[in-house]
């Protein structure tokens, strides 16, 4: 059951800046693909490179390092020969979960209505 919200003047003001926090974080082409590849398990740097079409090294990288900022993403070095470096997302990571299959609800529905397929 969705909770009502009272939609007033200050409960328009207060919504624009935890939604506008959100979408600065995660903000971009590439970090919800980068979210979503990880949701599916841990993952090395060249299995998310190989998944997810068209991302350059360079950007992936930029991209998991803020991800890693931001707390959504944890790197892991392995000490073995040669070394082994995991990405995986973190528990507050997989609190965007339940958002990440919302939007892909939305995001099937919108493609049905506009292309009508």
């Amino acid at each position: 059951m969705e909770k009502e919200v009272i939609k007033t003047h200050s409960t328009c003001t207060g919504l624009i800046q935890p939604v506008t926090d959100a979408l600065y974080v995660l903000s971009g082409k590439w970090k919800i693909p980068i979210l979503i590849s990880l949701t599916f398990g841990n993952k090395r740097f060249g299995q998310m490179a190989k998944e997810i079409p068209k991302i350059t090294e360079k950007m992936l990288s930029k991209e998991l390092r803020e991800l890693e900022l931001n707390q959504l993403v944890k790197r892991t070095v392995y000490d073995t020969i040669p070394v082994v470096v995991e990405y995986s997302l973190t528990e507050y990571g997989h609190s965007l979960d339940k958002l990440i299959f919302e939007l892909a609800t939305w995001g099937t529905e919108h493609r049905k209505r506009i292309i009508g397929k």
